[in-house]
């Protein structure tokens, strides 16, 4: 045996190790790394969002074709960063998707510790204020200028009841059938959908609402309306948790 055929057979184990599937949260991977991963890709889905709104509004006055411009760029990048950064932090990109993981592991389930959530959370609340201020920049608007865009209506509020429920719904469903691998597409799908059957235009994010409160320009959300929002978000959050607890209720076997 010569000295480097261990090294090879040590490779070759190290890639016959199961990958994790986008959307799981791997325990192996460093904190750091899971926090940059939420940071950045936090900060990418509100710069495409942003940025997208502010192309379409320049490119069109039809508020159909701006919201299609819109909608159709999130779809994309959502997948893409899904995709990309999933197999490092499982892509939360969202604060009701890692308080709902938090709940959930604390009730025997796989999902993040209260450690994990502390720094998570920021992460990702941090990630959308700089892309809204980044899409800002690149389009040559004011880097920081409150949007002046009230979303405080009563319907407003059930449309973020609704998507919030529907993506929580989404998501722990397919980690609870073993479809996580399906998350890029399913997930960019639903929120791509969102755009438009919710009357709100699917924010389902409090760190998303957060950010596009510091653009006034197509996707922004007025200080004054973004408490609202987030309550709403975090009521959905509950309202998926519970769909989930009742469809994908397991059965006891037989030995009990």
């Amino acid at each position: 045996m010569t000295a480097t055929e261990p090294a090879a057979s040590d490779a070759m184990a190290a890639d016959a190790s199961p990958r994790p599937a986008p959307g799981a949260t791997p325990p192996r991977t460093p904190l750091v790394a899971r926090a940059a991963a939420e940071l950045v890709g936090t900060a990418a889905l509100v710069a495409i969002v942003v940025g997208s709104g502010i192309q379409a509004t320049g490119l069109t006055e039809d508020v159909g074709l701006q919201l299609l411009a819109n909608s159709t760029a999130t779809v994309f990048g959502l997948g893409v960063l899904i995709a990309l950064l999933g197999p490092v932090s499982g892509a939360h990109f969202n604060p009701a998707v890692t308080l709902a993981e938090w709940w959930t592991a604390r009730r025997g389930g796989a999902g993040v510790d209260a450690r994990e959530l502390a720094v998570y959370v920021p992460s990702q609340i941090a990630g959308a204020i700089a892309g809204a201020i980044l899409a800002d920049a690149m389009f040559g608007e004011p880097l920081v200028k409150w949007s002046t865009h009230d979303r405080s209506a009563g319907n407003l509020l059930l449309g973020e009841v609704v998507a919030t429920a529907g993506l929580i719904l989404l998501i722990f469903g397919l980690a609870r059938t073993d479809r996580l691998r399906f998350a890029p597409v399913a997930v960019a799908s639903y929120i791509g959908a969102a755009y438009w059957f919710t009357s709100s235009t699917s924010f389902a994010n409090p760190a998303v609402t957060i950010g596009r409160a510091f653009t006034d320009t197509f996707a922004g959300i007025a200080p004054g309306s973004v408490p609202a929002f987030i309550g709403m978000q975090l009521i959905g959050a509950v309202v998926g948790l519970a769909l989930v607890a009742v469809i994908f209720l397991r059965g006891k076997t037989n030995a009990g």
